[in-house]
């Protein structure tokens, strides 16, 4: 027999515990190996060899996260990589993993405050849309949500419009910010973004804790327009690399193993598979023709410098997409979808215009968005941010769909035609090839150097004649080759 004080040490003692039972006036806890028996006024018992068994028992909760539905009809994705490992503890909005459909690359974030206990999955392994992810072990005096609710927050992509919900209102920030944010125990919803849309970029995370600690942060860069030199100041000329760029093979380890290796059809090469495959039943219509880019080549040295001024790459692409676009206003059937059934051709009101770009991760066609409304210049940044961001895997599914036109610049690894495959629901694409110097005759008769590319373009010859395809191409040659024409239609 143990009074209560002698009752209340042993209850609370650090060696022992004892699993936590509602009140009430009589509990019996029966085991193989001891008999316990208490009331509120005494605890009585008897045993065979000990009294308790001392082990570790956990008070908290365990919730399976799932993974929600993502969108775009995808029902499964891979584990890319993983931010966190079992006996981590997490916050709400702390990144979970990284997985990969056949569409784009998301971050996915924890809606509970709590320890990782078991990861589901491994790298590389197929994850499925409403199966849990990992178990969190959350508080479970602060309750938790129905079956029905455990699920985590809408997932994240990595890039610059990644949405996260707090406190009721949208808020606009990369992966990298949001655990930059975390790192410093800051709330994002404390901050007010200077960035498009009030997006909250890395200078307003260091700027408000430099006002948290009194530090003096030196100016963020921005891009600030530089007007033109003038004609008696020298413009830093491009190093110009004329000598013939020979191919150099790739040097990899050869293993010959002597069996055959069979594996899975997953993430973008899966996403190729299915697109390809629509593709067949679009009768494609084939048109090719020579652009001479003289005079582009000559404006784009010229503005090369200025861009960089600004911190941006400018390429040839700009001004492709954009005579592209210029195209599309005044041959809008380009720009359309046909249904299923092909009854009903939808002219699409954004130039949303592709880029195809080969990557690690295979074939990807991020689209810049409405180009019918951008500037070369603009057209520049965002071709820099999805290439950039192309490069590491991280686009995401509002950059790699959306798309109503196609441009693919295969010239950059080669090449002079193509038969390029139209991507649906899109109904047109064009291929560029490279840019050679090949003699040509100017309007008197006199041969000289000309900056010439192929093009190769492809149509739906379901509702896209070969006249519309040919008209087209000329207006948007005409553009490449006279630029200064373009400031006529540009808006």
């Amino acid at each position: 027999l143990l009074s209560e004080e002698s009752f209340r040490k042993f209850y609370f003692s650090p060696q022992v515990c004892i699993h936590r039972v509602r009140s009430c006036s009589s509990i019996r806890f029966i085991k193989s190996k001891y008999v316990c028996v208490f009331d509120k006024s005494a605890l009585k018992f008897s045993h065979q060899q000990r009294l308790f068994r001392t082990s570790a028992v956990s008070c908290g909760q365990i919730v399976q996260f799932k993974l929600s539905d993502i969108g775009e009809g995808i029902t499964e994705v891979t584990v890319k990589e993983w931010y966190v490992k079992e006996g981590d503890s997490v916050s709400q909005f702390d990144s979970i993993c990284e997985v990969q459909s056949d569409k784009a690359s998301v971050t996915i974030t924890s809606r509970y405050d709590g320890i990782i206990r078991k990861l589901h999955y491994s790298i590389d392994d197929i994850a499925f849309v409403g199966k849990p992810l990992v178990d969190i072990e959350i508080d479970a005096s602060k309750g938790v949500a129905s079956e029905e609710d455990v699920v985590e927050t809408p997932p994240m992509s990595h890039e610059e419009h990644t949405h996260q919900e707090i406190k009721g209102h949208k808020t606009l920030a990369t992966p990298a910010v949001r655990r930059l944010a975390m790192e410093n125990n800051i709330k994002l919803s404390e901050i007010v973004g200077t960035g498009k849309d009030n997006r909250i970029l890395k200078e307003d995370i260091l700027n408000y804790l430099a006002k948290q600690t009194g530090a003096i942060l030196p100016p963020s860069p921005k891009a600030e327009i530089v007007p033109p030199l003038r004609k008696t100041e020298a413009v830093p000329a491009a190093p110009k690399d004329k000598a013939h760029k020979i191919p150099v093979p790739v040097s990899r380890p050869i293993a010959f193993s002597g069996k055959d290796r069979t594996e899975p059809v997953t993430g973008f090469q899966k996403a190729m598979v299915k697109t390809m495959s629509a593709a067949l039943k679009i009768p494609h219509f084939g048109y090719s023709d020579e652009v001479d880019l003289t005079q582009l080549v000559q404006l784009r040295e010229e503005l090369k410098p200025l861009a960089e001024m600004r911190g941006v790459k400018l390429s040839f692409m700009p001004f492709f997409i954009k005579a592209a676009s210029l195209g599309l206003l005044q041959y809008p059937i380009l720009n359309a979808s046909l249904d299923e059934n092909c009854q009903n051709v939808t002219y699409k009101a954004s130039h949303n215009i592709g880029v195809a770009m080969d990557t690690e991760q295979g074939l990807i066609v991020p689209n810049v968005k409405n180009v019918q409304v951008c500037s070369v210049f603009d057209i520049a940044v965002e071709l820099n941010r999805l290439q950039s961001l192309g490069s590491a895997g991280q686009l995401g599914t509002s950059d790699l769909t959306g798309g109503t036109f196609t441009l693919s610049n295969i010239g950059t690894i080669g090449g002079t035609y193509a038969k390029p495959v139209i991507l649906p629901p899109e109904v047109a694409i064009g291929a560029l090839g490279k840019i050679q110097v090949l003699p040509r005759f100017n309007g008197k008769g006199e041969v000289f150097k000309a900056q010439i590319m192929n093009v190769s373009w492809s149509a739906d010859h379901r509702i896209i004649d070969g006249a519309t395809m040919a008209r087209f191409s000329n207006l948007w040659k005409s553009y490449l080759e006279s630029p200064a024409s373009m400031l006529l239609d540009l808006k």
